[in-house]
């Protein structure tokens, strides 16, 4: 007995120290690639690479040949003699288009996304990293498919389809973003989430309000951050830290970020941290030889000896006060005590300095004097807790599913001053959202059944004060909300099914039903409102129906019908603001629901297994379209507001509209190292009138991305180009969102960049970006947006992990 344990240990020890372990990596970033599945031919061994990217070769060592797969990247194999001379080590090289690929913002849970027939653009983590932005919203500028307006350089409002502000949905991870004051103009928020904290973000195009309710009429942008990284069977703790450190010359950007990773077997923690500081931004130095002086920034405002005056700019490409800091946190913890359940909490803290309205600082009046010496928006903060618990043992009632409770206090502000003015007027937003969602979903033979249901409530707070900056002294001020609080509740149940007749016909189709009650309890000081509270309940139900053919691997049919809806809001329904000067909006309680329905045909073919072309056409019917119009306070046209007299406006279900257009694009893999993409989007939309049919407004112009990308051992290039088509007069809305006045005569002129951004990798541990943007150092504007582009701009970055 003695002997025989003595060998047996012997042999333990022997297969120990002699197995041989080998490193998957991503052959540009050297980034460890976890399950892989090694497998021999006939598959009678298979094995998954683990968190470090490795396995043990022994069990392979007498095989023909051993083949590696992985979603995203290109099938190879090899043999244990071919491992011997790359010294163990195996690098993947990523796909340009992946045939497998798997997204969860469809339904909420994962499913193929060749299954789905909304069209859905996924960015991955790497991908981020290497577009290395400042902001979110320049994230999403740079997909080439979504199109970004901007007001002032800390901000960034993404349009779909046609739909911007209130009416695109931003989710983060699994929480709506969206609350009760988000406005229909143009949102700034999309900043407040950090680039550098994500994990993915999935872009679905088209409504999806069966799945996310109310808001998602042009389309869902699903944020999913990192989570913590527990320590696996071949570890006790599994440590690492990350860091990064970003200059921009445009702007004289500052970014640091540092992210640290504890995991043990079943407890994790992850803390991300990151701190932005923008300078002023400086536009490009070539300009459209029609239009020499637009854009020029000449004139800036500045108090001197307690008087405004106006100072001329030494460099009038240099956009005086657009800079701003930011600071961005997150902490989650997670708790998996079995491979069944999990326990996640999630906080995340994003806030701001102030941050300057570039446009409104740039107005003048009809002497040619600036209308504003102060105009600024005040720390934009973002607070999140959530806590998310994950089942998936499956039982009668669900495979898999998901709670998430969650409370987010979010705070904003407006300050501005009239030029020669003392009165400095505070106007200070604050939304406590509590929200609760229960989602699962369940396999029946060849159906997939995904229900759930959702419970949101905001609180609004809205206070207003008017400062003498020379005495210090403050009085009340009318506030942009009901000043004596407003509340929004919604209760909504959806199910989602889908049926595999095969695996080359699916169908999709749900429903939802929502209910929404809002109230408004309004102060009557400043203005007699006819009415004291407002009281709103409304309901709508949704649905969808979808049909996905593949004949075979080359040929994707997708065909989609849904509606979409957005209930009035806080903001829609009972704000008092001036929207453009000398017009002021006043709320109106007879506000409905508006509703759109759409019908879209996706068409995709692979060529040669390398190219892939696609094209997604829709049609959107738009009801009950939410626009401003003329109206009457007490039986005026006309109020006084904030000492000028100002037409009265308000918000109200006028006409109907339409919308279509066409997204194209095209993939190839023109070799083993290079890969060309190119992607274009057309928008149409007119509101319907008993005469002719008139321009839309947030509208964006043809615009697209062609890039060229390289890919070799430790090294990933890309260069590409950014252009918009023109956006003439005549397809402005006369609404005032277009912001005509920030643009030329003619309307906003076409433009291209030319941009080039590299990354190396010197070893598992350094990692350097150099990025050149706006080569040619074009001067351009992006439509409705009241600040120019960036000019020609360097970027650095150095990023070690550990």
């Amino acid at each position: 007995m003695k002997k025989i344990f003595l060998g047996a240990l012997t042999l333990a020890f022997s297969s120990s120290l002699f197995s041989q372990n080998v490193t998957i990596l991503d052959l540009s970033s050297l980034e460890p690639l976890q399950e892989v599945v090694i497998h021999t031919k006939d598959s009678s061994i298979i094995q998954h690479s683990n968190s470090k990217g490795k396995f043990d070769v022994e069990a392979f060592k007498n095989v023909d040949s051993i083949y590696l797969y992985k979603s995203g990247y290109e099938p190879t194999s090899t043999t244990y003699k071919q491992l011997e001379a790359d010294k163990f080590m195996i690098l993947l090289t990523e796909e340009a288009h992946i045939l497998d690929e798997v997204v969860f913002s469809a339904s909420k849970f994962a499913e193929k996304k060749n299954d789905v027939p909304q069209q859905i653009q996924v960015l991955k983590a790497k991908d981020l990293q290497f577009m290395n932005q400042q902001t979110t919203a320049d994230v999403l500028q740079s997909t080439g498919n979504v199109f970004v307006q901007k007001s002032q350089m800390g901000g960034g409002s993404p349009v779909i389809r046609g739909f911007e502000a209130n009416k695109v949905l931003m989710v983060v991870d699994g929480v709506r973003m969206n609350n009760a004051i988000y406005r229909g103009g143009h949102l700034q928020n999309a900043i407040t989430m950090d680039n550098n904290l994500l994990d993915k973000a999935e872009i679905i195009s088209g409504p999806g309000s069966v799945v996310y309710g109310s808001d998602a009429l042009g389309g869902v942008i699903h944020f999913y951050t990192k989570n913590p990284q527990l320590a696996d069977s071949s570890q006790k703790v599994n440590m690492g830290a990350g860091a990064f450190v970003r200059h921009a010359t445009t702007n004289q950007e500052f970014t640091q970020n540092i992210n640290l990773n504890f995991g043990f077997k079943k407890l994790g923690f992850l803390t991300s941290f990151t701190h932005s500081d923008f300078g002023d931004m400086r536009q490009g130095e070539r300009r459209n030889p029609f239009y020499e002086d637009f854009g020029k920034r000449k004139f800036y405002a500045q108090r001197i000896n307690g008087k405004d005056s106006m100072m001329a700019n030494s460099d009038p490409a240099i956009q005086k006060n657009t800079g701003y800091k930011q600071v961005d946190f997150m902490q989650k913890v997670l708790f998996k005590p079995n491979a069944n359940q999990s326990h996640l909490l999630n906080f995340q803290y994003s806030t701001s300095s102030d941050i300057p309205r570039y446009d409104r600082l740039t107005e003048v009046n009809s002497a040619g004097v600036l209308k504003s010496a102060e105009w600024y928006y005040g720390p934009q903060k973002r607070l999140m807790g959530a806590y998310t618990l994950s089942l998936d043992k499956a039982n009668k009632v669900y495979d898999h599913a998901k709670l998430i409770l969650a409370y987010q206090d979010i705070e904003e502000s407006r300050h501005n001053r009239n030029f020669g003015s003392t009165k400095l007027n505070h106007r200070v937003e604050k939304v406590k959202v509590l929200t609760l969602n229960l989602d699962f979903n369940k396999q029946i033979g060849k159906n997939e059944i995904r229900y759930g249901a959702e419970i949101t409530h905001n609180k609004v707070n809205s206070t207003a004060t008017q400062e003498n900056i020379n005495t210090g002294a403050s009085v009340p001020l009318d506030t942009r909300y009901p000043g004596n609080g407003s509340t929004m509740q919604s209760l909504a149940a959806y199910i989602t099914h889908t049926y595999e007749f095969s695996p080359k016909l699916i169908l999709s189709d749900g429903l939802r039903y929502s209910h929404i009650q809002l109230n408004s309890k309004f102060d009557t000081t400043f203005f007699p409102f006819p009415f004291t509270e407002i009281t709103q309940k409304s309901g709508a139900l949704n649905g969808n129906l979808g049909l996905v053919y593949m004949p075979g691997r080359d040929w994707r049919f997708a065909v989609l019908g849904s509606t979409g809806f957005r209930a009035p809001n806080v903001d829609d329904l009972s704000k008092v603001f001036e929207s453009t000067a000398g017009k002021v909006i006043v709320p109106n309680a007879e506000l409905k629901p508006e509703y759109t329905y759409n019908a879209e045909l996706s068409i995709s073919k692979i060529v040669a297994s390398t190219v892939k072309l696609e094209a997604t056409g829709y049609y959107t019917w738009y009801k009950n379209v939410i626009a401003t119009g003329t109206s009457k306070f007490n039986g005026k046209d006309s109020i006084m507001y904030d000492g000028a007299l100002s037409q009265v406006i308000t918000q109200m279900n006028k006409n109907n509209a339409y919308i279509y257009g066409l997204q194209a694009g095209i993939t190839a893999d023109i070799s083993k190292k290079f890969t060309f993409a190119s992607t274009i989007n057309y928008t149409y939309g007119r509101v319907k009138t008993e005469t002719v049919d008139v321009p839309l407004d947030h509208i964006a112009p043809v615009y697209g991305k062609t890039s060229l990308t390289m890919k070799i051992k430790k090294f990933r290039g890309e260069f590409f180009v950014m252009y918009n088509g023109w956006k003439r007069l005549k397809d402005y809305s006369n609404s005032g969102e277009d912001n005509l006045i920030y643009a030329t005569a003619n309307g906003m002129p076409a433009w291209y960049t030319l941009n080039l951004r590299t990354g190396y990798q010197f070893n598992k541990y350094l990692h350097l970006q150099v990025a050149l943007e706006n080569i040619l150092d074009q001067s351009y504007r992006v439509f409705a947006s009241g600040v120019s582009a960036a000019g020609r701009n360097l970027v650095l970055t150095l990023r070690g992990t550990f």
